[in-house]
């Protein structure tokens, strides 16, 4: 009786169908067909809306063999920094930790904190000082960073990051209300970041 009971619970698990992931997915771009044939029926005189599927570029197709480069995108609400740059490695801070994104990997989509960007190619590194935003790194090695905020790291003034961090300090220790508290504590991990990011 157990056995028999084990075997029909294993069963389901067993049969269940695997769930394709991102990559076995077609790359062309495919027309959302059920709803055209329902608009059609319903309203056969008017075309049908597009939806968001039409306006997207079709996806790059992944690799068969790892590239030698990593592609980069670098944006910034009004401004592009790196447009399809072939680069070795970019090191983005994680809100996990420093994450080093070399060509061929996982895609990941990843949270950014105050800190330093990286961008490796060849033996130049050009390093950026961004507030937060995301990573997105696809499988066909191309990553895409999106920041709210972003800085060459030579263009900081050390003496201003040191009188901003006493500043929000201050706001912090004479802070009344949660909002005031908030904001202080948000300036101080900002200001703390940007020392780090000149001092080491």
């Amino acid at each position: 009786m157990l056995r028999r009971a084990s075997g029909l619970l294993a069963r389901p698990i067993l049969s269940a169908r695997a769930r394709s992931f991102a990559t076995d997915l077609p790359a062309a771009q495919t027309a959302d067909e059920t709803f055209v044939k329902t608009w059609k029926k319903v309203i056969p005189n008017i075309d049908p809306p597009k939806t968001p599927l039409s306006f997207m570029q079709p996806r790059p197709p992944t690799p068969s063999s790892i590239p030698s480069k990593l592609t980069v995108n670098f944006v910034l609400p009004y401004a592009s920094e790196l447009s399809t740059k072939e680069v070795d490695m970019v090191i983005v801070p994680a809100t996990t930790g420093q994450m080093g994104v070399l060509p061929g990997h996982v895609a990941t989509i990843s949270e950014l904190k105050p800190g330093v960007l990286s961008v490796h190619e060849g033996n130049e590194v050009i390093k950026y000082f961004v507030s937060g935003g995301f990573a997105f790194v696809h499988a066909n090695s191309v990553a895409d960073i999106i920041a709210v905020e972003a800085v060459p790291l030579d263009r900081i003034d050390a003496s201003l990051v040191q009188k901003g961090l006493a500043e929000f300090t201050q706001k912090l220790s004479s802070a009344t209300t949660d909002l005031e508290k908030a904001e202080a504590q948000i300036g101080i991990d900002v200001h703390s970041a940007l020392n780090s990011a000149l001092t080491g």
